[in-house]
């Protein structure tokens, strides 16, 4: 596979293990799994075939560990991200002091509005690291990092989880626990 054919393979299989299972034919138990044999065989009928080989490459490399394999490699999910229902079994854990969000300056204004919201997904996505972050908000727009106290939330009564790839989920993350970047 090129680099553009596995970027392509990889947003298709973000599409279907996230969002719309039924564009490849198959159905995500209540934990988001999938056995790897019904995957493979749904991306073929979607005209999107993908080899055994192909997905393993995929995972392996994927930069922000967005799939994993079962212990037993049978079945496969995507590990947070989600707008359909799942229940991925995280347990709640104590932030870091901080995390950060990236967003598109052209959502500043909402942000400060109503502070950070999970929109169509499960959860609001935080990281503990920058560069990552920041390249995520720059996909919609020039990019602003926002810096959330994630200890002061957590001593305010917020749940914080840690998808199996690292990154931070909460429900919301209300204004005052935001910084913004300075202008």
């Amino acid at each position: 596979m090129t680099p553009a054919q596995t970027t392509s393979a990889s947003k298709f299989l973000s599409l279907v293990l996230r969002h719309q299972p039924e564009t490849a034919h198959i159905t995500l138990d209540a934990a988001g799994w999938v056995s790897v044999d019904d995957l493979l065989a749904g991306c073929g009928k979607a005209g999107r075939a993908i080899t055994r080989e192909q997905l393993q490459h995929i995972v392996d490399t994927n930069a922000k560990k967005r799939f994993e394999f079962s212990a037993d490699g049978t079945s496969i999910r995507a590990s947070q991200g989600h707008s359909i229902e799942v229940d991925l079994g995280h347990e709640p854990q104590e932030p870091p002091t901080v995390l950060y969000h990236g967003t598109a300056t052209r959502f500043l204004d909402a942000i400060r509005q109503h502070g950070l919201m999970k929109m169509q997904r499960h959860h609001v996505h935080l990281s503990g690291e920058t560069k990552m972050t920041l390249e995520v908000g720059g996909r919609h727009g020039k990019p602003a990092l926002l810096t959330i106290l994630a200890a002061a939330m957590r001593e305010a009564g917020h749940t914080f989880y840690r998808s199996t790839n690292g990154v931070w989920l909460v429900e919301h993350v209300p204004l005052e626990f935001i910084r913004f970047p300075q202008p």
